[in-house]
Protein backbone atom coordinates (compact mmCIF):
# COMPACT_ATOMS: atom_id res chain seq x y z
CA UNK A 1 0.00 0.00 0.00
CA UNK A 2 1.57 3.26 -1.34
CA UNK A 3 0.28 6.55 0.70
CA UNK A 4 0.71 10.16 -1.18
CA UNK A 5 1.12 12.53 1.29
CA UNK A 6 0.41 16.66 -0.22
CA UNK A 7 1.83 19.12 1.28
CA UNK A 8 4.65 17.00 2.35
CA UNK A 9 6.99 19.97 3.30
CA UNK A 10 4.36 21.88 5.29
CA UNK A 11 4.26 21.93 9.06
CA UNK A 12 1.69 19.01 9.41
CA UNK A 13 2.21 17.24 5.83
CA UNK A 14 6.29 16.68 6.85
CA UNK A 15 5.58 15.13 10.24
CA UNK A 16 2.65 12.27 8.04
CA UNK A 17 5.73 11.47 5.91
CA UNK A 18 8.18 10.41 9.39
CA UNK A 19 5.10 8.83 10.95
CA UNK A 20 4.05 6.44 8.24
CA UNK A 21 7.92 5.58 7.16
CA UNK A 22 7.83 4.84 11.06
CA UNK A 23 4.79 2.08 10.33
CA UNK A 24 6.81 0.74 7.35
CA UNK A 25 3.98 2.17 4.77
CA UNK A 26 5.76 3.19 1.23
CA UNK A 27 5.29 6.87 0.98
CA UNK A 28 5.05 9.29 -2.16
CA UNK A 29 5.52 12.72 -1.36
CA UNK A 30 4.58 15.58 -3.45
CA UNK A 31 6.70 18.91 -2.72
CA UNK A 32 7.58 21.76 -4.97
CA UNK A 33 11.46 22.02 -4.26
CA UNK A 34 12.63 18.59 -3.39
CA UNK A 35 16.49 19.65 -2.46
CA UNK A 36 14.86 21.97 -0.03
CA UNK A 37 12.38 19.65 1.69
CA UNK A 38 15.33 16.97 2.38
CA UNK A 39 13.08 14.12 2.73
CA UNK A 40 13.67 11.41 4.23
CA UNK A 41 16.02 8.65 2.06
CA UNK A 42 12.92 5.88 2.38
CA UNK A 43 9.95 8.41 0.91
CA UNK A 44 9.26 8.61 -3.07
CA UNK A 45 9.89 11.85 -3.71
CA UNK A 46 7.45 13.57 -6.96
CA UNK A 47 7.89 16.82 -8.09
CA UNK A 48 4.83 18.80 -7.77
CA UNK A 49 1.65 21.18 -5.72
CA UNK A 50 -1.93 20.84 -5.21
CA UNK A 51 -1.59 24.64 -6.17
CA UNK A 52 -0.45 22.87 -9.64
CA UNK A 53 -3.25 20.45 -10.89
CA UNK A 54 -1.02 19.45 -13.57
CA UNK A 55 1.46 17.94 -12.00
CA UNK A 56 -0.71 15.56 -10.04
CA UNK A 57 -2.02 12.92 -12.49
CA UNK A 58 1.65 11.62 -12.09
CA UNK A 59 2.08 11.91 -8.13
CA UNK A 60 -1.99 9.95 -7.83
CA UNK A 61 -0.81 6.73 -10.41
CA UNK A 62 -0.07 3.88 -8.17
CA UNK A 63 -1.34 5.26 -4.65
CA UNK A 64 -4.00 3.56 -2.75
CA UNK A 65 -4.56 6.56 -0.30
CA UNK A 66 -4.30 10.39 -0.23
CA UNK A 67 -2.79 12.80 2.71
CA UNK A 68 -4.84 15.68 1.61
CA UNK A 69 -3.65 19.21 2.58
CA UNK A 70 -6.15 21.99 2.59
CA UNK A 71 -6.45 24.07 -0.59
CA UNK A 72 -9.73 25.37 -1.45
CA UNK A 73 -8.98 26.97 -4.41
CA UNK A 74 -8.06 23.70 -6.54
CA UNK A 75 -10.01 20.89 -4.35
CA UNK A 76 -12.39 19.98 -6.98
CA UNK A 77 -9.51 19.79 -9.72
CA UNK A 78 -7.73 17.55 -7.26
CA UNK A 79 -10.88 15.62 -7.19
CA UNK A 80 -11.27 14.89 -10.27
CA UNK A 81 -8.30 13.64 -11.03
CA UNK A 82 -8.46 11.13 -8.10
CA UNK A 83 -11.43 9.48 -8.99
CA UNK A 84 -10.12 9.11 -12.77
CA UNK A 85 -6.90 7.44 -11.11
CA UNK A 86 -9.16 5.47 -9.19
CA UNK A 87 -8.35 6.37 -5.54
CA UNK A 88 -11.07 5.61 -3.01
CA UNK A 89 -9.30 6.37 -0.02
CA UNK A 90 -8.77 9.99 1.23
CA UNK A 91 -7.78 11.51 4.52
CA UNK A 92 -8.09 15.13 4.61
CA UNK A 93 -6.54 18.23 7.20
CA UNK A 94 -9.61 20.40 8.10
CA UNK A 95 -10.07 22.45 11.02
CA UNK A 96 -12.29 22.70 13.97
CA UNK A 97 -13.37 25.80 12.48
CA UNK A 98 -15.83 24.30 10.29
CA UNK A 99 -19.18 25.53 10.60
CA UNK A 100 -17.83 29.03 11.87
CA UNK A 101 -19.50 31.40 8.80
CA UNK A 102 -16.99 34.70 9.96
CA UNK A 103 -15.83 35.97 6.95
CA UNK A 104 -12.37 35.57 8.41
CA UNK A 105 -12.92 32.51 9.50
CA UNK A 106 -10.05 29.29 8.38
CA UNK A 107 -13.48 27.55 8.47
CA UNK A 108 -14.34 28.62 5.02
CA UNK A 109 -11.43 27.05 3.69
CA UNK A 110 -12.20 23.88 5.58
CA UNK A 111 -15.34 23.74 4.78
CA UNK A 112 -14.93 23.80 0.90
CA UNK A 113 -12.38 20.89 1.10
CA UNK A 114 -14.34 18.78 3.02
CA UNK A 115 -17.55 19.29 0.61
CA UNK A 116 -15.96 18.66 -2.14
CA UNK A 117 -14.06 15.60 -0.93
CA UNK A 118 -17.39 14.32 0.47
CA UNK A 119 -19.46 14.98 -2.76
CA UNK A 120 -16.41 13.30 -4.75
CA UNK A 121 -17.50 9.98 -3.39
CA UNK A 122 -14.60 8.85 -1.79
CA UNK A 123 -13.85 6.65 1.53
CA UNK A 124 -13.01 10.19 3.37
CA UNK A 125 -11.94 10.67 6.85
CA UNK A 126 -11.45 14.60 8.00
CA UNK A 127 -9.34 15.63 11.09
CA UNK A 128 -10.30 18.65 12.39
CA UNK A 129 -7.71 20.16 15.01
CA UNK A 130 -7.89 23.57 16.78
CA UNK A 131 -5.30 25.71 18.00
CA UNK A 132 -1.80 24.69 17.28
CA UNK A 133 1.05 24.75 20.14
CA UNK A 134 3.19 25.84 17.44
CA UNK A 135 1.21 29.33 17.11
CA UNK A 136 3.18 30.46 20.07
CA UNK A 137 5.98 30.11 18.93
CA UNK A 138 5.71 33.58 17.52
CA UNK A 139 5.74 34.80 21.14
CA UNK A 140 9.81 34.10 21.26
CA UNK A 141 11.20 37.56 21.03
CA UNK A 142 8.53 38.74 23.73
CA UNK A 143 9.86 35.25 25.89
CA UNK A 144 13.44 36.11 25.30
CA UNK A 145 13.06 40.00 26.26
CA UNK A 146 11.34 38.94 29.14
CA UNK A 147 7.91 39.90 29.23
CA UNK A 148 4.52 38.64 27.14
CA UNK A 149 2.05 41.04 26.24
CA UNK A 150 -1.34 40.09 24.59
CA UNK A 151 -4.84 40.67 25.19
CA UNK A 152 -7.66 38.34 26.77
CA UNK A 153 -4.69 36.60 28.87
CA UNK A 154 -7.36 34.07 30.59
CA UNK A 155 -8.60 32.75 27.44
CA UNK A 156 -8.66 28.83 27.65
CA UNK A 157 -8.07 26.84 24.74
CA UNK A 158 -6.79 23.28 24.44
CA UNK A 159 -3.80 23.70 22.12
CA UNK A 160 -2.53 20.59 20.04
CA UNK A 161 1.05 19.64 18.99
CA UNK A 162 1.63 18.44 15.10
CA UNK A 163 3.00 15.71 15.71
CA UNK A 164 0.17 14.20 17.61
CA UNK A 165 -1.76 15.33 14.27
CA UNK A 166 0.10 13.68 11.98
CA UNK A 167 0.61 10.48 14.12
CA UNK A 168 -3.23 10.32 13.86
CA UNK A 169 -3.20 10.45 10.53
CA UNK A 170 -1.16 8.39 9.89
CA UNK A 171 -3.34 6.06 11.79
CA UNK A 172 -6.41 6.64 9.97
CA UNK A 173 -4.82 6.11 6.96
CA UNK A 174 -2.84 2.62 7.91
CA UNK A 175 -6.02 0.99 9.89
CA UNK A 176 -9.76 0.11 9.38
CA UNK A 177 -12.64 1.70 10.44
CA UNK A 178 -12.42 5.70 10.13
CA UNK A 179 -14.42 5.69 6.96
CA UNK A 180 -16.78 8.79 7.12
CA UNK A 181 -15.63 9.95 10.40
CA UNK A 182 -14.59 13.71 11.43
CA UNK A 183 -12.07 13.87 14.25
CA UNK A 184 -12.23 16.22 16.47
CA UNK A 185 -8.51 16.93 17.61
CA UNK A 186 -6.99 18.52 20.77
CA UNK A 187 -4.34 18.60 23.14
CA UNK A 188 -4.83 16.77 26.33
CA UNK A 189 -5.32 20.40 28.46
CA UNK A 190 -7.36 23.05 28.97
CA UNK A 191 -4.49 25.93 29.40
CA UNK A 192 -4.96 30.02 29.32
CA UNK A 193 -2.27 32.09 27.36
CA UNK A 194 -1.65 33.39 30.66
CA UNK A 195 -0.97 29.50 31.91
CA UNK A 196 1.35 29.34 28.68
CA UNK A 197 3.22 31.98 29.42
CA UNK A 198 3.38 30.66 32.78
CA UNK A 199 4.52 27.48 31.82
CA UNK A 200 7.39 28.39 29.58
CA UNK A 201 8.33 30.78 32.76
CA UNK A 202 8.74 27.37 35.01
CA UNK A 203 10.55 25.26 31.95
CA UNK A 204 12.53 27.79 31.27
CA UNK A 205 13.54 28.65 34.38
CA UNK A 206 13.28 32.73 33.79
CA UNK A 207 10.78 35.42 34.75
CA UNK A 208 8.54 36.24 32.18
CA UNK A 209 6.21 38.98 33.14
CA UNK A 210 2.26 38.96 31.38
CA UNK A 211 1.18 42.23 30.61
CA UNK A 212 -1.85 42.59 29.54
CA UNK A 213 -3.37 44.44 25.91
CA UNK A 214 -7.25 45.72 25.22
CA UNK A 215 -8.23 44.35 22.25
CA UNK A 216 -7.52 47.50 20.52
CA UNK A 217 -3.85 47.07 21.25
CA UNK A 218 -3.52 43.74 20.02
CA UNK A 219 -5.77 44.25 17.00
CA UNK A 220 -3.96 47.36 15.81
CA UNK A 221 -0.85 45.36 16.54
CA UNK A 222 -1.19 42.37 14.26
CA UNK A 223 -2.68 44.45 11.59
CA UNK A 224 0.64 46.22 11.78
CA UNK A 225 1.99 42.96 10.79
CA UNK A 226 0.13 42.65 8.07
CA UNK A 227 -2.37 39.50 9.38
CA UNK A 228 -5.65 40.68 7.49
CA UNK A 229 -8.18 42.50 9.80
CA UNK A 230 -11.25 40.14 8.92
CA UNK A 231 -8.64 37.28 10.05
CA UNK A 232 -7.62 39.57 13.54
CA UNK A 233 -11.30 39.92 14.20
CA UNK A 234 -12.28 36.36 13.89
CA UNK A 235 -9.37 35.41 16.36
CA UNK A 236 -9.87 38.22 18.69
CA UNK A 237 -13.65 36.91 18.62
CA UNK A 238 -12.24 33.58 19.65
CA UNK A 239 -10.44 34.20 22.28
CA UNK A 240 -13.72 36.49 23.88
CA UNK A 241 -15.29 33.45 23.41
CA UNK A 242 -12.91 30.96 25.51
CA UNK A 243 -13.07 33.71 28.31
CA UNK A 244 -17.55 32.92 28.30
CA UNK A 245 -16.86 29.10 27.51
CA UNK A 246 -13.58 27.78 27.72
CA UNK A 247 -12.40 25.10 25.31
CA UNK A 248 -12.65 21.16 26.59
CA UNK A 249 -10.47 18.33 25.48
CA UNK A 250 -11.97 16.37 23.22
CA UNK A 251 -9.94 13.03 23.81
CA UNK A 252 -10.03 12.31 20.61
CA UNK A 253 -6.08 11.53 20.28
CA UNK A 254 -5.71 9.36 23.28
CA UNK A 255 -8.85 7.46 22.05
CA UNK A 256 -7.61 6.53 18.61
CA UNK A 257 -3.47 6.51 19.38
CA UNK A 258 -3.73 4.75 22.84
CA UNK A 259 -1.35 7.02 24.60
CA UNK A 260 -1.49 10.63 26.14
CA UNK A 261 -1.77 13.49 24.00
CA UNK A 262 1.69 15.92 24.78
CA UNK A 263 1.02 18.96 26.71
CA UNK A 264 2.10 22.23 26.61
CA UNK A 265 4.44 21.74 28.95
CA UNK A 266 6.05 18.55 26.96
CA UNK A 267 6.01 20.82 24.00
CA UNK A 268 7.79 24.11 25.54
CA UNK A 269 10.89 21.82 26.76
CA UNK A 270 11.53 20.32 23.29
CA UNK A 271 11.78 23.50 22.06
CA UNK A 272 13.74 25.39 24.54
CA UNK A 273 16.34 26.73 22.22
CA UNK A 274 13.73 28.42 20.27
CA UNK A 275 12.43 30.62 23.52
CA UNK A 276 15.74 30.47 25.78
Amino acid sequence: MTILVTGATGSVGRLVVDELLAAGVPVRALTVDPARAKLPAGAEVVVGSLAKPSTLPVALKGVDAVYLAPMARTVRKFCELATEAGIERVVALSGSSVGDEHEGSSGNEYGAVEKAVREAGFAWTFLRPGVFMNNTLDWAPMVRAGEAAMAYGDATQTPIDLQDIAAVAAHVLTTEGHEAATYVLSGPEAISLRGQVATLESVLGKEIRFRELTRDEQRAQWIGYGVPEQAVDWILDGFEETLRHPQVPTGVVEQLLGRPGTTYAEWASARRDVFG
